[in-house]
């Protein structure tokens, strides 16, 4: 027993050092400092030679220090590791991609997804480099990151920009709102909102062929058929006005047919906030600022308990896709 306690301290000693090196370490990496942070890492992994998160971060650390070489050493240490974690292999790809190593990119993130099917990061990561040499299986690889790992918001943003480049008429407008409500504070939110109102614009109601909706999953093709049911509210333009009338009516007749048979999380909340009387304020903040900003700050000041109600509601709750609500290609 008294062995027992020696080695439960010994354990605690060693964890607390990782530990202090690891926030040590972080905080000269914030200031740049990657010298600093390269040193205080080395001194504690003499101590603890296979901890798998000092030599993350000291892999890291030359990265950032733009040291690929050194990094490529460590980062090749933690990807081959039998316990390897997702940060492990996150890096490792990260390190073999600054170095233009494809190939080892590559196996790198196909074994990380062998092992974590369900880690989104590893579909968006592995997505961007593909899309990095213009191959258009990164597409594949962000909609199965969005079927296994629906609450992860990176892929719902790279399908999205993916699909606003193409003729698709549908598929900008889902990934991008799912991806603005989940991530909705950042740049990143502000470019999809531009994207969602362009779309609307340039692409739903123009041009409408006979089979625009042809080579779309049927979920796709429902949206597709009933959004157009509202073209004719187009005829004065699109603004953010019309654009909550097209959007309430499509709810209405989307409960009406297809509720029961897709069961969609974002429709669900869209409902939620017409019940609730705030699909309006929703439909300002989606739009209203990318659209005409002082437009949208005269509706605030004139709605202002309205604004209040939904943004105090939004800062109080968390968007999520749930699992099974996936109607994209599966991949075979």
């Amino acid at each position: 027993m008294k062995h027992l306690f020696v080695a439960l301290a010994l354990f605690s000693a060693t964890a607390a050092l990782a530990q202090s090196a690891h926030e040590t370490a972080y905080s000269f990496m914030k200031t740049g400092d990657h010298d600093n942070a390269i040193l205080v890492l080395n001194k504690a992994i003499q101590a603890e030679p296979q901890n798998e998160q000092l030599l993350q971060d000291l892999a890291l650390a030359y990265y950032y220090k733009k040291d690929f070489a050194q990094a490529r050493t460590y980062a090749k240490q933690i990807a081959d590791r039998d316990d390897a974690d997702v940060a492990s292999y996150q890096i490792a790809g990260t390190v073999y991609r600054a170095l233009e190593e494809t190939k080892e990119a590559e196996k790198v993130y196909r074994k990380a997804m062998k092992k974590y099917p369900n880690s989104g990061v590893l579909y968006s990561e592995y997505g961007e480099m593909l899309w990095s040499k213009n191959d258009d299986g990164a597409i594949r690889q962000w909609e199965k990151g969005i079927e296994m790992d629906p609450a992860y918001a990176g892929n719902y943003y790279h399908a999205a920009t993916y699909y606003h480049d193409t003729k698709d008429k549908v598929w900008s407008l889902i990934y991008g709102e799912i991806f603005v409500n989940m991530e909705y504070l950042t740049e990143r939110a502000t470019e999809v909102k531009k994207i969602l109102l362009r779309d609307y614009k340039e692409k739903l109601f123009l041009n409408r062929e006979a089979d625009a909706a042809k080579n779309l999953s049927p979920f796709a093709s429902a949206v597709y058929e009933t959004l157009q049911k509202q073209a004719s509210l187009t005829a004065k333009g699109l603004t953010v006005e019309t654009l909550t009338m097209i959007r309430t009516k499509f709810i209405l007749d989307w409960f009406n047919k297809y509720g029961d048979k897709f069961p969609f999380r974002l429709f669900d909340y869209q409902r939620q906030l017409i019940r609730e009387g705030m699909f309006e304020a929703y439909n300002q903040w989606l739009f209203g600022p990318v659209d005409n900003l002082a437009g949208f700050d005269l509706w605030t000041r004139t709605h202002s308990d309205a604004y209040k109600q939904f943004t105090s509601f939004q800062r109080n709750r968390v968007f999520k896709m749930p699992a099974g609500q996936f109607y994209g290609v599966k991949e075979k």
